[in-house]
């Protein structure tokens, strides 16, 4: 399925994931406003193409003021961005989604994968977010925690709670962090 970033959120907050608030943009002037309107110290400013690396490309820049979204925007708005997934051709920006910063403690990776090898859907979860999985995998592949989920019951809350105690949260977020994983195993069946 190929969705942007700003339309996978939408689907993740049907399914009462928490993702920081964002607005989409088309032009610069109505990046400056989504971040007006979002208020807070700091906002962040992302291409909305189909690839990943977008950072890397310099598709993802912070912003500490309405005005400083804007002129992101106007750069970034018509640009080609260039990633590892996009090839030397690069993909046309033609909007972005301007989001809510905030102040990041740790970056974790948590996903649904259908692994082929065994016919069954997989969470993955692992203490290297921020950084591509495939990299991980190939250079430290014990750091990938993994929960088979039974396609007859579903992802169950203990492989939850299995998956947030190995990624070292604390006890007190062990609650929201099954809600989280439920969530969006919830919204990766449904929406298919």
């Amino acid at each position: 399925m190929n969705v942007h970033e700003y339309q996978a959120k939408d689907i993740l907050r049907r399914y009462k994931v928490k993702v920081p608030s964002g607005k989409v943009a088309n032009t610069a002037a109505e990046a400056e406003a989504a971040a007006q309107e979002l208020g807070g110290p700091v906002c962040v400013v992302k291409a909305q193409v189909h690839a990943g690396g977008r950072g890397k490309g310099g598709g993802i820049k912070l912003a500490k003021s309405p005005a400083e979204a804007r002129g992101i925007a106007e750069k970034m708005i018509g640009m080609k961005l260039v990633t590892h997934q996009t090839g030397p051709e690069g993909k046309e920006v033609h909007r972005v989604l301007v989001e809510e910063g905030c102040d990041i403690a740790r970056e974790l990776y948590l996903g649904v994968v259908l692994d082929r090898s065994i016919g069954r859907l997989t969470m993955m979860a692992s203490t290297e977010g921020g950084v591509e999985i495939e990299e991980v995998a190939a250079r430290s592949p014990e750091r990938i925690l993994r929960e088979v989920i039974d396609p007859a019951v579903g992802l169950q809350p203990y492989q939850a709670r299995k998956l947030a105690f190995g990624l070292g949260l604390p006890k007190e977020s062990t609650g929201k962090a099954v809600a989280f994983m439920t969530g969006l195993y919830r919204a990766f069946v449904e929406c298919d």
